[in-house]
């Protein structure tokens, strides 16, 4: 006789693998048809970048921006403390590229979401039309530009974003990182496109706009988390479509602890249930390897449970496969061994992201309410 827990973990698992499955055929058929030749604009272009301390790899990242192929673009960064170590090597970055880059420093911040604040004032700076809003922590590729701009030539699309990646990691935290992303988050966005018929939401390490189309749709928000989020919903309400591109960013968070990236993935899990609201409690059906195992335990192991954990684990090692490859991750087969591992640390994510309002983002503690407003909060 079946126990009831023995049920509902069999539901879960079930749930689990149809959403692995899901997850395999949506990143085949996004990735797998062949690019299309890019024909840069030619449209001069304002590299927005806001800087809050030194990432991993720094002036490798801020270099490769201020390297592109492409003939009239700007880049401005931004930095809100004047006494921030990013800023020493920010200036020999503009002393090497006088004439691509320009710095803001020392801006007092416009409200409680800083990120935004920042980007506020380098808004106001850009001489161009088209504006890519840029994390400080990618690397890009030589036709970065290019790639992201071009969908812009169609009028009816109003923001353009991609998602990124640790393609090389080289401890545990970054591999798990890049697992999350890499497995989880942009097969699940692939997903949410399909369902709600065209993306309606956008990723914060690029999204790529005109400066008119996002005068339409109100604007950045500081005192917003989310904003990514926000910008896109607001894009499709204005009328305008949010082009998912096939381009993967490379963001390397080697020299990230294991507590600082603990802390940014329960940020965005409650960022999330705040915007996303009920639709957050379905990704309850994600986390089939974990249940499996459990369920081995609970069944006393059971042939037909082992059996089942063992099809659990084979579905997901070939959903993690399609992903890596289609991707181009290779470098990611090294760390394979730690998917079980990924998924236990997801599923305690996604549980204490069901709960609770307080996020700590860059050295500070902030309280998220309705809509991903934020107000300052105690530690």
């Amino acid at each position: 006789m079946i126990s009831f827990w023995e049920i509902i973990f069999l539901i879960l698992i079930v749930g689990s693998i149809a959403f692995y499955l899901t997850c395999a055929f949506c990143t085949l058929k996004f990735f797998v048809p062949p690019e299309q030749a890019i024909e840069p604009s030619g449209e001069g272009v304002s590299l927005l970048i806001p800087v809050c301390g030194i990432d991993e790899g720094a002036w490798e990242n801020w270099s490769s921006v201020c390297q592109q192929n492409y003939p009239n673009y700007e880049v401005l960064f931004g930095v809100l403390d004047p006494e921030d170590p990013a800023i020493p090597l920010l200036k020999k970055l503009a002393v090497k590229y006088p004439d691509r880059v320009k710095l803001l420093i020392g801006l007092t911040p416009r409200g409680i979401n800083y990120k935004d604040s920042n980007l506020s004032y380098l808004l106001e700076a850009a001489q161009h039309e088209i504006i890519i809003f840029a994390d400080s922590d990618i690397c890009v590729v030589p036709d970065y530009i290019s790639i992201v701009t071009a969908p812009l030539k169609d009028p009816k699309v109003g923001l353009v974003t991609c998602g990124y990646v640790g393609k090389n990691p080289r401890t545990i935290v970054a591999a798990l990182a890049s697992f999350g992303r890499c497995f989880d988050f942009i097969p699940s966005a692939l997903i949410s496109g399909v369902i709600d018929g065209g993306f309606k939401f956008a990723v914060g390490p690029t999204m790529v706009t005109r400066k008119s189309s996002l005068q339409e749709f109100g604007g950045l928000h500081l005192n917003r988390i989310g904003s990514d989020y926000n910008l896109a919903k607001r894009a499709v309400e204005a009328g305008y479509k949010i082009e998912f591109s096939r381009h993967i960013l490379e963001s390397d968070t080697t020299g990230e602890s294991f507590w600082s990236f603990f802390q940014r993935e329960v940020r965005w899990a409650r960022t999330i249930r705040f915007n996303r609201g009920s639709q957050y409690y379905g990704m309850i059906f994600c986390y089939g390897v974990v249940y499996s195992i459990l369920l081995m335990f609970i069944s006393g192991w059971q042939n037909w449970a082992i059996a089942l954990c063992i099809a659990t684990f084979l579905i997901r090692y070939i959903q993690a496969l399609i992903a890596i490859f289609t991707m181009k991750c290779p470098k990611l087969l090294l760390w394979l061994w730690l998917l079980p591992v990924r998924d236990i640390l997801s599923l305690t994510v996604w549980m204490l992201g069901a709960f609770g309002q307080q996020i700590y983002w860059r050295g500070r503690w902030l309280t998220i309410e309705k809509d991903g407003l934020i107000i300052q909060g105690d530690s």
